[in-house]
């Protein structure tokens, strides 16, 4: 049963974290794209934008899909702790906790359950356990 906790949690934060990604890097799900993300990133004083940008959009998108199929999982995990981390450094932080104002809420539910998944292991259900034994 455990296992299919944790491949239950790996599908929802994994696939939501990549579909942010594409929201950066594609305008998919109804974001705002390569460059409307760049624009954004120059905005809040990341620059050059369009380069971190993609390292953002990338980190989600890779991190996401790795942590979703249980793939190189500590790996995944840590693309995606590195992301929270500067979206609460950059955007987050300064507004508190509570998402309802734009606080870091979300960002440290996210960099709690990646910790936890790499620290417990992805479960039976996850391309590392079929790889790495």
């Amino acid at each position: 049963m455990a296992s299919i906790g944790l491949l239950l949690i790996r599908l929802v934060f994994g696939l939501t974290f990549a579909g942010h990604g594409a929201q950066k890097l594609f305008g998919w799900f109804g974001g705002p794209g390569l460059k409307g993300t760049a624009g954004w990133m120059e905005s809040i004083g990341l620059k050059p934008g369009k380069a971190m940008a993609i390292a953002a959009g990338v980190s989600e998108l890779v991190g996401g899909i790795l942590f979703a199929v249980g793939l190189w999982t500590p790996l995944a995990a840590l693309l995606m702790v590195v992301s929270m981390i500067v979206a609460i450094a950059k955007v987050h932080g300064p507004n508190g906790y509570w998402a309802t104002q734009n606080g870091y809420e979300y960002n440290l539910a996210i960099i709690i359950v990646a910790i936890g998944v790499a620290l417990i292991g992805p479960g039976q259900y996850a391309l590392d356990a079929v790889i790495f034994g």
